[in-house]
């Protein structure tokens, strides 16, 4: 079984997604949309639900540095609900995010990786840090 891991942004999903041993999680595809168009997100994930008949997602929760969840939090919660209510056999699992695009950032920098290309898969990156984070507690 897959396990789905997304970073759901203002334009954009980072989507990963666990092998079938759900131990290594990898990077899949940056998904871009129209600034709080998150039926368009949501929509593209329930493609990789049906294609991959997936059963878990991993979604990361943006929250502030103190712990209080902000309008960003807020949105990742509804996402979560949707998700949940349109695929009753899904369940959705929040993961705390802090840092995830800071430290994409750092790895891209440290393999000289360009601007344009970091770009387009920093989300990516965000999201495979997700999901290996939520990989790892399980096997503890």
């Amino acid at each position: 079984m897959r396990i789905l891991g997304l970073d759901l942004g203002s334009r954009t999903l980072g989507i990963a997604m666990s092998d079938t041993n759900e131990s290594i999680a990898s990077m899949k595809e940056t998904y871009r949309f129209e600034e709080d168009n998150y039926d368009s997100a949501l929509d593209h994930t329930l493609e990789y639900i049906d294609q991959y008949n997936i059963k878990t997602v991993v979604l990361g929760l943006p929250k502030h540095m103190n712990g209080d969840i902000g309008i960003r939090g807020e949105i990742s919660l509804e996402f979560k609900e949707i998700l949940e209510n349109e695929r009753k056999d899904v369940t959705v699992v929040l993961i705390d995010e802090r840092l995830t695009t800071v430290i994409s950032q750092r790895s891209m920098t440290m393999m000289n990786t360009s601007k344009k290309k970091k770009k387009g898969i920093v989300d990516q990156i965000a999201a495979q840090q997700i999901l290996q984070s939520y990989l790892d507690s399980k096997k503890r």
